[in-house]
């Protein structure tokens, strides 16, 4: 067995050991005709942080999911302390310590956190397991998400989607008999609000700072400032940068990725289409909860610390309306969005079939010409609309949700989170379709945990323990407001009392 070199990289000052930990050399994976790795060196040394970022379909999940053995290269070769390595699954992965926190959750959602537990752990047997699997991820839950409130014995499918995010970290983190030498985090903080998001920062410097190697996947490019040692860029199954993390800004990160941001103002002022005709009006529960309002050609944005009532009232609005057709995109797409047994012009025509129906029956052309005309404008990165969903990237697999929204004759989408897992450059994009078809007179109902995405509504509700108890207008949106009226602020007690 022979270490793959290090291709002039050096590992973090103060790092454990000059041998890397993980180490490929041009690895490839190919799905038939489609190159989703095309040769990638790729190295992490003990103890640090490399944040991997690229747009969807880059590849960095595939990556990723080779170096945690549950996806099989097609060629190259990959290392593990020093050691060239042959067959490398999942079991072999987990037996080195090397851990994966998968965008798309792993958890079975039948089992609670604690049964969840046992399945990593095959020393967690015999009597008292249980007892020994819950004082673990209780354990953990409580040093990475101190307050986190999450009932170990509770089954996981009836957690919200930031409690199971959670779960699947924490699970990451623990350790009996064998100590965990590296994690893969794949979009962890995508269904976090800020304190858990903070929380999670810490620890993985924290954890760095132990000797655990991360490699941290996320398109919050703040996140990877935050953290991260070194940076390397994939683009289109390569690796096509890597540099030192130290002096990289944001635009340095965008550029590198070969994207141009949008610099939107702090607040976007209600459309020419937005004419005065109420599409949505949607009563509080009691006399502190404010009622919601939504003009035509309105964005309304939905603020406040995440879990504090959004997608309940989301989800009412969508009950509630049905004077004007409305559109629901999901934030938990796997839970609550895709058909994974389906294609992508099937997922993304499922709501317009009645339009596209003659005689009672759907017409095939027109349901193919549908999915390919938007599946071009949001630009799905696949073979054509007849590819499965579930070969798409995350991101890839949320822009099909969003076309299917805006593919419908819907007058009123609301938007649960939906930009979880989506690239900065797709982003702007997704940004400008929807002022424009605001422009058109359609209206936005918009949950986002980014607070940099509020700039493109026209108003704002801010919620606090389940209620709305403040409406910022647009030319007033501002992160300073917001985190005021979240947290109780002076200006919103003394309203509100």
């Amino acid at each position: 067995m022979r270490a793959i070199p290090s291709a002039n990289r050096e590992p973090r000052p103060g790092a454990a050991s000059p041998v890397p930990l993980i180490a490929t050399r041009a690895v490839a994976k190919h799905y038939g005709a489609v190159r989703a790795l095309v040769g990638v060196d790729f190295v992490l040394a003990p103890g640090e942080v490399v944040g991997l970022v690229g747009h969807n379909g880059a590849g960095k999940s595939t990556l990723m999911n080779v170096l945690a053995g549950t996806v099989q290269r097609s060629s190259g070769a990959f290392c593990y302390d020093g050691a060239e390595i042959g067959a490398w699954g999942a079991r072999e992965a987990q037996a080195c310590g090397l851990r994966c926190i998968f965008q798309e959750l792993s958890l079975c959602a039948n089992l609670s956190a604690t049964e969840n537990t046992r399945i990593i752990h095959a020393s967690l047997r015999g009597l008292g397991w249980r007892r020994r699997a819950r004082a673990l991820i209780t354990a953990a839950l409580d040093d990475i998400f101190p307050g986190h409130g999450i009932d170990p014995d509770r089954k996981v499918a009836e957690l919200a989607i930031g409690e199971r995010q959670m779960v699947e970290i924490a699970r990451a983190f623990t350790q009996t008999s064998v100590p965990v030498r590296g994690v893969i985090l794949d979009e962890p903080t995508s269904a976090l609000g800020h304190t858990p998001t903070e929380q999670l920062l810490a620890h993985i410097r924290k954890a760095a700072a132990d000797g655990i190697a991360c490699i941290l996947i996320t398109h919050r490019l703040n996140e990877i400032l935050a953290v991260s040692d070194r940076v390397t860029v994939m683009m289109d199954g390569a690796a096509v940068a890597d540099r030192p993390a130290a002096g990289l800004t944001r635009s340095d990160l965008v550029a590198m990725m070969g994207s141009i941001e949008a610099h939107g103002g702090t607040g976007r002022a209600i459309g020419p289409a937005a004419d005065g005709a109420i599409v949505v009006d949607h009563p509080g529960r009691d006399g502190a909860d404010r009622p919601i309002c939504v003009r035509r050609g309105e964005i309304i944005g939905f603020a406040g610390l995440d879990g504090h009532g959004q997608r309940d009232r989301l989800r009412a609005i969508y009950a509630a309306t049905s004077d004007v057709p409305v559109a629901y995109v999901a934030g938990d797409r796997g839970a609550e969005g895709v058909f994974p047994l389906w294609s992508i012009a099937d997922n993304l025509t499922i709501r317009s079939l009645k339009a596209l129906q003659r005689g009672g029956f759907v017409v095939p052309g027109a349901a193919r010409a549908l999915a390919e005309q938007w599946a071009a404008r949001l630009k799905v990165k696949a073979p054509d609309v007849d590819t499965p969903i579930l070969s798409l990237s995350g991101g890839n697999q949320q822009k099909v949700l969003f076309a299917r929204a805006l593919a419908s004759d819907a007058q009123v989408v609301l938007l649960d989170d939906p930009m979880r897992g989506v690239d900065v450059g797709t982003k702007q994009e997704v940004y400008a379709l929807i002022r424009a078809e605001a422009d058109k007179g359609r209206s936005f109902v918009w949950y986002t945990t980014e607070m940099d995405e509020l700039s493109n509504c026209g108003r704002l509700y801010v919620f606090r323990e389940g209620r709305v108890v403040e409406e910022i207008p647009g030319a007033q949106i501002n992160h300073a407001r917001i985190l005021e009226a979240s947290f109780g602020g002076a200006q919103t007690g003394a309203s509100h009392g």
